[in-house]
């Protein structure tokens, strides 16, 4: 089931929903079954499954030159759709990026996915790799969430990149991109951020899940701000508890958003990360029950890999 047609049967009540990342090369599928078990108790109608494009790694060879390798750390998106749907019987959303995909591979993806049985797709630009300093698109990729989500509703309404191919079947994938309160880091301001959020709306995208924020008045008015710009489809906040007092630096400098001061301040005075694991999901509640009484259509967490805080979380509210 499409995620818009998930709200809308949810009759204006707040869902629960979450993503996980593929767990590393080398370990097997009961590490996202082990995190995901905990929380299906609160009938979650979608999870998102991150997609982790590759990394270029450079061996030292024998005779003292340098290897470029091409590695994938967290490879098996697709596959884990495919189990999460199997066992759980909820809707699996994979991401899919600009990022490490030529045209070509983003439609074979999407062929697949469509084979799959699955609805829904996270249409996202992706990351620079560790070794550029801006991102890159892919030799004949593309550079812009909007196109990808271009090439996307093109296929949902049967064109492909070879014109010349017969009895063209439709895809029909209900399609979400990423929305930020605090501005995407490159953009020069959150009204240009929103300009272009609107041109991925119009190219065909059904929903907006927003970058993780710790301020709610940051997520009213983002909304406000789109609803000014004629963006009238759903905003999905995207939530995350602060675990560590490490993150205080982590998140701010990695995704390039602000932290409260009062925040800020409480966390300092934790004696330790147990201490600041409980305050962040106090905080994050907090955030949660003035979003519910909002009426926010969906509350979405990201897990980062670990589920005890967001059960925490979930617990109090669903």
């Amino acid at each position: 089931m499409k995620v818009i047609e998930h709200i809308n049967n949810a009759n204006g009540k707040t869902q629960f929903s979450f993503e996980i990342l593929p767990p590393l090369k080398g370990q097997n599928i009961t590490q996202i079954f082990d995190q995901m078990d905990p929380l299906m108790e609160f009938k979650p109608p979608f999870v998102d499954v991150t997609y982790h494009r590759e990394e270029y790694v450079y061996k030292e060879l024998e005779n003292g030159l340098l290897q470029k390798k091409i590695v994938r750390k967290r490879p098996g998106t697709v596959g884990i759709c495919a189990a999460i749907q199997n066992k759980y019987q909820v809707d699996a959303i994979p991401h899919i990026l600009c990022g490490g995909f030529s045209k070509e591979d983003t439609e074979n993806f999407l062929i697949d996915l469509g084979f799959l049985g699955i609805d829904n797709v996270m249409a996202l630009r992706g990351d620079a790799v560790k070794s550029e300093t801006y991102f890159t698109p892919e030799r004949d990729g593309h550079s812009y969430a909007g196109d990808l989500v271009q090439q996307i509703s093109e296929l949902n309404m049967g064109k492909y990149l070879d014109a010349e191919i017969e009895n063209q079947a439709q895809t029909d994938f209900c399609i979400g991109v990423a929305g930020y309160p605090d501005k995407h880091l490159e953009a020069p301001s959150l009204d240009s951020d929103i300009h272009f959020l609107k041109k991925k709306i119009d190219k065909g995208a059904t929903y907006i899940v927003t970058q993780m924020f710790f301020n709610n008045a940051k997520y009213f008015s983002f909304v406000d701000k789109c609803r000014a710009a004629g963006i009238t489809v759903p905003i999905i906040p995207g939530l995350k508890p602060l675990a560590t007092k490490k993150q205080l630096n982590l998140i701010p400098h990695r995704f390039s958003l602000e932290l409260p001061d009062e925040l800020i301040a409480d966390v300092v005075k934790c004696k330790d990360n147990k201490a600041v694991r409980e305050l962040g999901v106090a905080w994050c509640i907090q955030q949660s029950k003035e979003l519910i009484a909002a009426g926010v259509p969906v509350l979405h967490y990201y897990s980062m890999g670990k589920s005890d805080n967001i059960r925490a979380i979930a617990s109090s509210l669903f």
